[in-house]
């Protein structure tokens, strides 16, 4: 007599449930590593934007409760800026769309501030001082975050993670003048998500 199969769905709940309490678990344990820094929580965001996954969003909205969480990253990059600073340049593909509207859906419900727009996924790495002065021009309206990844050197296991990556010229691109002068001239406000979020 042949063995009875257990049903796709019963070994697919048995496999995904153990998997989403490691998950829970190791986003519990990056906020406690962060809490135990002694820091101000201004916002929450993952590497590579793997928030926008519906299971780790709902994770981190929930866990995050825990530790004052009031303020998310929507990472939400238009591209019209991107064509208006820099005409003719080639644009690698944004995070899809239906993504990060159901993740703004979720922010919202959850009563968490978020950015309307981001800058800094299709130049990431390469936020130099002639990027930003090119974009700043164009920032629409609402609130936008340019994010960088700035270092005075990189360690070899960092070079060979981000190729191509230019930290010492995104930090000083934060750092000079032209910058700090073109955003005054602009007329632009620099927040934080802590201006952002709602009082505790």
């Amino acid at each position: 007599m042949l063995p009875v199969a257990r049903p796709y769905s019963h070994l697919t709940r048995n496999c995904i449930l153990p998997m989403r309490r490691r998950l829970a678990a190791e986003i519990r344990a990056q906020f406690e590593a962060f809490r135990a820094t002694g820091l101000a929580l201004d916002h929450v965001n993952a590497h590579k934007h793997m928030h926008l996954h519906p299971t780790v969003a709902r994770l981190v909205v929930e866990i995050g409760r825990d530790y004052g969480l009031r303020a998310v990253r929507l990472p939400f990059e238009p591209r019209g800026p991107l064509r208006r600073s820099f005409p003719g340049e080639r644009l690698p593909t944004p995070p899809p769309g239906f993504a990060v509207a159901a993740l703004r859906r979720r922010l919202r419900r959850a009563g968490l501030a978020i950015n309307d727009h981001v800058f800094g996924i299709a130049w990431s790495g390469a936020m130099t001082e002639d990027r930003i002065l090119g974009l700043l021009p164009h920032l629409p309206e609402g609130v936008s975050e340019i994010y960088f990844h700035p270092a005075t050197e990189m360690s070899s296991a960092l070079r060979a993670a981000m190729p191509g990556y230019r930290p010492a010229e995104e930090l000083a691109a934060l750092v000079g003048p032209a910058v700090r002068r073109c955003i005054e001239e602009l007329g632009i406000r620099l927040v934080s998500y802590a201006d952002l979020a709602p009082v505790a």
